[in-house]
């Protein structure tokens, strides 16, 4: 079984990438973050992004002390407009934030289930009030992280169990989890969830007949998550075509809806 520090390793590529993006995203110079140890419910801020010293690097920040225990402790995104003058914040770390000479902070709790498993900050030496944009962005990231990392662990723990019996069908399960590949930013993960999926047999078309390429596009818009109205929009066909197309490739699949389909066609490598 995969243990709590296991788990926390394998999230720390997600978080580095999640410190890039909240940069990008938010136009703030300065991003750290890093996880909350499992029991103790302490955060430990080991990843810097902008800074000028190291005088944050490894701080533990307990539950409920600063801006980033105070996210903790409330399970939701906590900010300051100028951080050594703030109210509503316990000043401990006051003598570690000082050097980098930070004002307006926004401290992002991410969450999985229940738990808080880390922390993101964004922040700026100018002394401001983050407006919607900048909220809105951050939360953003946060959100897109809390997937990775509930994807990430599920997949490991997965691996790392007894195999357990398949209650479906192999060219669903198999285009399950190339979908489940796809999503994964950690590099040695993606490949060995995709060494399982090579173990799992090719699953071949059923015996409908043959996707035309037109049939192969549709598909591939439609397991996209696309209507059949933006499927003919992109790829210039009236929506009745498009519905004609799908309901010609479900039956050649043999399947009972656009999803099964686009799954069926994933798993037999006709989609990209």
């Amino acid at each position: 079984m995969t243990s709590p520090g296991q788990l926390a390793l394998a999230t720390s590529p997600l978080i580095a990438g999640a410190l890039q993006a909240l940069q990008r995203t938010t136009g703030l110079p300065v991003a750290m973050g890093g996880p909350v140890t499992a029991g103790s419910r302490a955060l430990v801020i080991d990843q810097l992004r902008g800074t000028a010293t190291r005088s944050l690097q490894h701080l533990r920040v307990d539950t409920g002390a600063g801006l980033g225990g105070k996210a903790v402790a409330l399970a939701r995104p906590s900010t300051v407009s100028d951080y050594l003058n703030a109210q509503g914040i316990t000043h401990k770390y006051d003598r570690a934030v000082a050097p980098e000479q930070l004002r307006a902070i926004v401290a992002l709790p991410i969450r999985v289930g229940k738990t808080t498993r880390a922390v993101l900050y964004a922040a700026t030496r100018e002394s401001i009030a983050f407006g919607d944009r900048v909220l809105r962005a951050a939360g953003s990231v946060a959100t897109r992280l809390e997937r990775d990392i509930e994807v990430e662990e599920e997949v490991r723990r997965r691996l790392a169990g007894p195999p357990a019996p398949i209650p479906r069908d192999q060219a669903d399960l198999r285009a399950e989890l190339l979908a489940i590949a796809g999503s994964l930013q950690d590099e040695a993960a993606r490949a060995q969830l995709l060494a399982v999926c090579e173990r799992l047999h090719p699953v071949p078309v059923p015996t409908g007949g043959p996707l035309t390429p037109r049939e192969v596009d549709v598909l591939r818009l439609a397991g996209e998550g696309c209507t059949n109205d933006e499927i003919a929009d992109r790829l210039g066909l009236l929506p009745n075509t498009v519905k004609s197309y799908l309901k010609h490739a479900m039956r050649k699949l043999g399947a009972a809806n656009r999803v099964q389909a686009a799954n069926r066609a994933r798993a037999a490598g006709l989609l990209r």
